[in-house]
């Protein structure tokens, strides 16, 4: 029997703030959120960010190497907080990870395994980041996968486009919001 969690990835303001541009694809992630809760599936949200004087963060390391030397995105800072649209409900679990995959440096593993989820639901910014990355490390770790292709999104629509139909579909289920919303109404 499967236990899902939806899993709210990097749905922060210093990153959706780059995607406002996308109404429909903010909008999808807060009816996934909704649809969730309405079903009692577990969400966990899931923000990159860095304890203050980034002890996390390697010279070595192109990605985040420039946060270090900029400032910003630390744990208190308000590009790490959850965007307000899909803000997490008392109880709702926010993961705090330091690299690009959700399971990197954060809890979550630990999290899924306490309450038996078997199956994650993936949204979340960017498609070729934090989505293509957890997607990948969740099927090495035998977890059956959903991910909702609208409620995603990507700096670089081709980029996202083949995710979605070539590469996602090779470990996961890609389906719409709308269509993970029927399969729970047919399963209900």
């Amino acid at each position: 029997m499967n236990k899902p969690a939806l899993l709210v990835m990097d749905m922060q303001n210093g990153i959706v703030s780059r995607f406002q541009d996308n109404p429909e694809m903010l909008g999808s992630v807060q009816k996934s959120v909704e649809t969730a809760r309405k079903y009692n599936i577990p969400v966990f949200f899931v923000r990159v960010a860095f304890s203050e004087g980034y002890p996390e963060i390697s010279s070595r390391n192109k990605a985040f190497s420039q946060i270090a030397q900029f400032g910003g995105m630390t744990v208190s800072d308000h590009a790490t907080q959850i965007y307000e649209s899909v803000r997490p409900m008392n109880g709702e679990a926010i993961v705090t990870k330091y690299r690009v995959s959700a399971f990197a440096g954060s809890n979550l593993e630990i999290i899924l395994r306490a309450q038996q989820i078997d199956t994650v639901i993936l949204t979340g910014i960017a498609t070729s980041g934090v989505v293509l990355s957890t997607l990948r490390e969740a099927a090495d770790k035998d977890l059956a996968i959903k991910v909702l292709s609208d409620a995603c999104a990507d700096t670089d629509a081709e980029v996202h486009r083949v995710l979605m139909e070539k590469v996602f579909p090779r470990q996961a289920d890609v389906l719409t919001v709308d269509d993970w919303i029927n399969e729970l109404v047919s399963i209900d």
